[in-house]
């Protein structure tokens, strides 16, 4: 798996109009966002966008991220929130428009783990991954594992079912 590699763009118009595509969650709240937002911007198909609006709440925005690296093209974001938490959502509300709001926007980089992995078999699994990695035995027996963070030794043995790396 190569590594991963940040765009370099900022998400910024950059003197043109972006194009602009958006994806929402199959909740109530993001499906009216949806509704309501149709008619305030000419929308483009994902696959033709600049970037991505994001409507829905974290889990939906880390699926949209990870749906990104699988396909191995990544766009920039701005999500707007219609979930729970929304750690990593712009508010839903503003007095400001769309566009206005993802032209102030400030860029940052989510820079994915890279997850990799070898079974009992000796074959071997590289993934990428957002927020944490997890993994679990193959077998009903406990599985053994050894943890290494950028290639330094963290847990030599650990015996579990299963465990939790998360950023």
């Amino acid at each position: 798996m190569p590594p991963y590699q940040p765009t370099g763009r900022s998400g910024k118009a950059s003197g043109k109009i972006m194009q602009l595509a958006v994806v929402a969650s199959e909740g109530a709240k993001a499906q009216g966002a949806l509704n309501a937002l149709a008619d305030a911007h000419e929308w483009v198909d994902p696959g033709d966008a600049d970037a991505l609006v994001v409507l829905g709440g974290d889990g939906y925005m880390l699926h949209v991220l990870h749906q990104m690296l699988d396909g191995g093209r990544i766009l920039p974001v701005f999500g707007i929130n219609f979930g729970t938490v929304g750690f990593l959502m712009n508010k839903a509300k503003s007095r400001r428009t769309l566009a206005e709001r993802i032209e102030r926007a400030k860029s940052i980089d989510v820079v994915p783990l890279c997850m990799k992995a070898s079974t009992n078999g000796g074959s071997e699994h590289s993934y990428y991954a957002i927020n944490e990695v997890s993994l679990l035995r193959e077998t009903r027996q406990t599985a053994k594992l050894e943890v290494s963070v950028n290639d330094k030794l963290r847990v030599a043995e650990l015996a579990c079912d299963g465990v939790l790396v998360a950023t």
